[in-house]
């Protein structure tokens, strides 16, 4: 039986750059009706994740910053940030590639100038940002570093795997294909559900784990039933047991009506 449905939010239940359908909203209430634990997984901030688990009517922790950071009720029960040395490393790489990025530290959202890309992505993302060189910056509670380059997500796909062996000590992954994310080692999908899984005393049977990207194999790892979307990485869908149908129409629904009710 399915105690916890552990889902991402962009490209699963939340279609990009539009919002939820009525049929996902319905669903998820009645998951919570019938006693079954949703918890939103995301890359995303956790300003902005909680709003949505507000929006939504979840009470359940919230997983921010591909698992950087787990919020309950405004209680932090879990969290890991990258070391100054690490920012400082990546911060260096990202100047001399000449790419953007996203900083963020204490749940802020900082860039160094205006530019195309981060209103782009704040934009679609609804989010706030500050702008302000990042020497300026105390970075003592970094949540994650993104770099993006929506022009060429060729270039992203060739820093994931090169990157690796640059930085063995950090977390790299492509969550969109033109976002790359930095973060602590620690700070995965899967720590973080893993993580509530103790937090609760929860069977790994008992978890459904939901996605759509490559930083969804972590979430998918930590599941006893993994379910990939239809518009999922070729990549994600190969480590699934069960692919549905596509965010556009409603394949979250699919998977909870075939797994849940």
């Amino acid at each position: 039986m399915i105690k916890l449905v552990a889902t991402d939010i962009d490209g699963t239940i939340f279609i990009p750059e539009k919002e939820f359908t009525q049929g996902v909203k319905d669903c998820i209430k009645r998951l919570s009706q019938k006693g079954i634990k949703v918890v939103l997984v995301t890359g995303r901030m956790n300003a902005a994740a909680s709003k949505i688990a507000q929006d939504l009517g979840l009470n359940t922790p919230v997983v921010s910053y591909q698992g950087g950071l787990v919020v309950e009720n405004g209680k932090t029960l879990y969290e890991r940030y990258l070391t100054e040395d690490q920012t400082k490393r990546i911060l260096d790489w990202a100047c001399a590639e000449k790419i953007h990025i996203n900083l963020y530290n204490n749940d802020i959202l900082y860039s160094e100038s205006d530019c195309y890309e981060v209103q782009r992505y704040c934009n679609n993302l609804h989010t706030e940002r500050t702008i302000k060189p990042f020497n300026e910056i105390k970075k003592d509670k970094i949540n994650k570093l993104l770099a993006i380059d929506y022009s060429n997500p060729d270039r992203i796909t060739r820093y994931e795997k090169e990157l690796q062996e640059i930085f063995p000590d950090l977390y790299i992954v492509k969550s969109t294909p033109y976002f790359l994310e930095f973060s602590n080692p620690e700070a995965s999908k899967k720590c973080a559900v893993e993580f509530l899984q103790n937090y609760w005393g929860l069977e790994k049977e008992e978890i459904l784990t939901i996605g759509d990207q490559n930083n969804d194999i972590a979430l998918l790892q930590a599941g006893g039933v993994k379910v990939a979307m239809g518009n999922a990485t070729d990549e994600l869908k190969a480590i699934a047991d069960y692919i549905t149908e596509s965010v556009y129409n409603d394949g979250f629904v699919h998977a909870m009506k075939k797994f849940c009710f």
